[in-house]
């Protein structure tokens, strides 16, 4: 909604942001506690296709199809996920490999 100008965030948007963020969270949660998957490229992929579903049901695109804006959100979502969950697990090897190196 904001098309990437971060300045033009509302307190509308806010919360319709997290409706969206709130919801495809927790589908998604189930779906892992159900799946019991651990692969974070598979995590990822949830969360976006998830977050592309209830973005489209919580409010209209604003941009290009019906379901464009939704795609779009879903796939930044998936993105963000997987890298998020690629640095922790960076930080946290980095971290323990320094923690054995000073013993």
């Amino acid at each position: 909604m904001v098309q990437g100008n971060l300045l033009a965030m509302t307190v509308s948007h806010l919360i319709i942001a997290s409706q969206t963020g709130v919801i495809a969270a927790a589908i998604t949660t189930v779906g892992i506690l159900i799946t019991n998957t651990h692969k974070r490229w598979l995590v990822s992929a949830m969360l976006g296709v998830t977050t592309a579903i209830v973005d489209f049901y919580v409010h209209p695109g604003m941009f290009g199809s019906a379901a464009t804006e939704a795609i779009v959100t879903g796939l930044a979502a998936g993105i963000l996920s997987y890298l998020a969950g690629t640095a922790l697990r960076f930080l946290k090897a980095k971290r323990g490999q320094r923690s054995t190196t000073d013993i």
